[in-house]
């Protein structure tokens, strides 16, 4: 049973040979920071056998010691424990891993400066002050052809006729548009995945991880994404990175090569999530249900990662601070957040926020109602489980907010009810301001073609992006006119026109877009230039008076502006007596329509059209 066991493995790949002192084995993290605020580094060494009869680990560099070695069960790894002084300089630390029978094996491992800086120009934060664009590298901009194709890489597709293969955008093509977006008015740039991504299909949208410390290179590797943040800091802009902490890509190294046995979450039989939700705060709620939704397989071909394992805590915890320190990452997006294992995105959300205290964090959550989604964040809920995660993506005022407003006729709670009734529910935030508001996004019909090609509506829904509480997100080509209903997701991940080489028209520049689409991206120029200067917009209050008659109005206001925001989703023009919402506009004479510069009397009657919504910024 022995040697079949044995032969098991060497076909496996789990054991491929006897241990040699000139093999290579590979370090993660690759390399690690003096200087930081946790002592502790857990090095994870994979390498053939590299873990067969260890008999320690020993180092001799000032400042550095050895705390813990863990030998897992799967002998091509080895855990190490470093502790680093606050004395530690930086240099290459020489790691002797003793063998009994061998001689020992030397790694070297360097110890960096820390990123210049010291928080202000990376580790900011994301905050109701910022715009982010989200895009998707792949379908963006080609900036360098030559990296469309990477030898030895599985997916091998490159065909712009085709939604599912890889179109050649990459992050040069990001930085060459980066003008482009700071003029249109973005701060932030949130991007899909731009890890590794080594599978035979499907590498488009970056949501299979395959190695967490590489930089795909079909996207420009590791020196472009540090030129991408470099360049965002230099304009004043800031850079999100999308997390994957649930699950990583079949093709997963420790998955093909698992170093303990409950790495992953395994099951007898494959079983997937059931993307409900509502067990994990349900006092109902049966304990298997709650199980197989935090347990179970997103997909399967994306494993679900046991993150109660304290190793693979350790493993996706270092790899963020990483990514914080070694690219200058201004926040997180967190994606698929609630099938995590929610203690453990408590430990990692307070990590990096130990290290990085101004650094945000949003998490996805596709839930349906504000107590769902209130119960992801930090909140005002007397519940067992308490997170500390600050924010998440607003799906409650996407689903249940502004989609029904300007699709539904109005009614008691229909329409544009449905909007106002939604935010009425921000008691259950701890802070709403930090809640990332959005039209769509690359999983979503895109919102023109959701309120059927209707462009007036679009034009509401942009002007209520930049006016409401929160963080506004807008997804690419939004702006021009982009459109696409989401069976399936690709035909919302098409190319950005101009972006490409050859491209008939270039959408980036006036010439290259239609009057129609000038019209959107003048309109959203204008509003997110506004917004970048009001303080009102930005950080003050909210306060909204209940709908009539198909009409919402809500004002955005603190001690030194007031912005009011009528907006009519009715059939018919009404009329607008500024003395009904006396609250907020006395003491005003004039409303300037910050869109059109107009100037009204708000001693006046002002009309406004069907299918209108007006940002006027009061005057005394």
């Amino acid at each position: 049973m022995k040697a079949l066991r044995l032969l098991t493995l060497l076909l496996a790949g789990v054991i491929t040979g006897s241990f040699s002192s000139a093999q290579t084995v590979d370090v993660y993290p690759p390399h690690w920071w003096v200087g930081m605020k946790n002592p502790m580094v857990q090095l994870m060494i994979h390498g053939n056998e590299i873990g067969k009869e260890n008999a320690g680990v020993t180092l001799k560099y000032p400042g550095v010691k050895v705390q813990h070695v863990h030998p897992p069960e799967n002998q091509n790894y080895l855990f190490i424990d470093l502790t680093i002084s606050p004395q530690a300089k930086p240099g290459k630390v020489q790691l002797s891993i003793q063998r009994k029978n061998a001689k020992p094996f030397i790694v070297d491992y360097e110890l960096k400066s820390r990123r210049s800086g010291k928080g202000k120009d990376f580790a900011q934060g994301v905050t109701s002050s910022d715009f982010i664009y989200l895009l998707m590298p792949d379908r963006f901009s080609n900036g360098d052809p030559s990296n469309d194709r990477i030898s030895g890489m599985k997916d091998q597709t490159l065909n712009r006729d085709s939604m599912y293969y890889r179109h050649g955008g990459d992050l040069q093509g990001v930085i060459n548009h980066l003008d482009y977006l700071k003029e249109l008015g973005v701060t932030t740039v949130w991007m899909t995945p731009v890890l590794e991504n080594d599978r035979s299909s499907r590498t488009e949208h970056g949501y299979a991880f395959t190695n967490h410390y590489k930089i795909d290179p079909r996207l420009g590797g590791e020196t472009m994404y540090k030129k991408l943040s470099d360049e965002l800091h230099k304009r004043g802009m800031k850079l999100i990175q999308d997390a994957v902490y649930n699950h990583i890509d079949i093709d997963h190294f420790t998955v093909k090569d698992t170093p303990m046995k409950d790495w992953l979450h395994e099951w007898p039989v494959y079983t997937n999530t059931t993307y409900k939700d509502q067990p994990l705060f349900d006092s109902y709620a049966s304990a298997i249900d709650k199980k197989r939704m935090s347990d179970g397989w997103f997909t399967h071909m994306m494993p679900d990662l046991n993150q109660s394992n304290p190793f693979v805590a350790h493993f996706l915890i270092q790899h963020a601070l990483w990514s914080v320190e070694e690219f200058g990452v201004d926040g997180w997006r967190i994606d698929t957040y609630i099938y995590n294992d929610l203690p453990f995105m408590n430990q990692c959300n307070q990590a990096l926020l130990d290290e990085y205290p101004k650094i945000s964090m949003f998490g996805e959550t596709w839930v349906h109602g504000t107590v769902n989604q209130s119960f992801f964040a930090q909140n005002n809920l007397d519940v067992p489980f308490k997170s500390n995660l600050p924010g998440t993506t607003d799906f409650q005022t996407n689903l249940y907010g502004i989609a029904p407003a300007l699709n539904q006729p109005f009614g008691w709670s229909d329409g544009v009810n449905k909007l106002y009734q939604t935010l009425s529910n921000d008691i259950v935030y701890k802070d709403p301001m930090r809640e990332v508001i959005f039209l769509d996004n690359h999983d979503m019909t895109r919102f023109l073609s959701q309120v059927g090609e209707d462009v007036e509506k679009l034009k509401m829904g942009i002007a209520w992006l930049l006016t409401c509480r929160g963080i506004p997100q807008m997804y690419y080509g939004t702006e021009i006119l982009m459109k696409g209903v989401s069976h399936p997701d690709g035909l919302v991940r098409s190319d950005f026109q101009g972006g490409w080489a050859g491209d008939k028209n270039n959408k980036f520049t006036r010439e290259g877009r239609t009057d129609g689409e000038e019209e959107i991206h003048q309109l959203t120029q204008k509003l997110a230039n506004f917004r970048l200067h009001s303080t009102a917009i930005k950080t003050g209050k909210y306060m909204h008076y209940v709908p009539q008659d198909g009409v919402y109005v809500y004002f955005r206001y603190d001690g030194t502006q007031t912005i009011m925001c009528i907006m009519n989703t009715s059939a018919r023009e009404k009329e607008i007596d500024f003395t009904k919402y006396a609250e907020r506009t006395n003491g005003f004479a004039k409303a300037k329509d910050v869109v059109s510069d107009e100037i009204h009397d708000t001693g006046k009657i002002l009309n406004v059209g069907s299918k209108k919504l007006v940002v006027l910024e009061l005057l005394r």
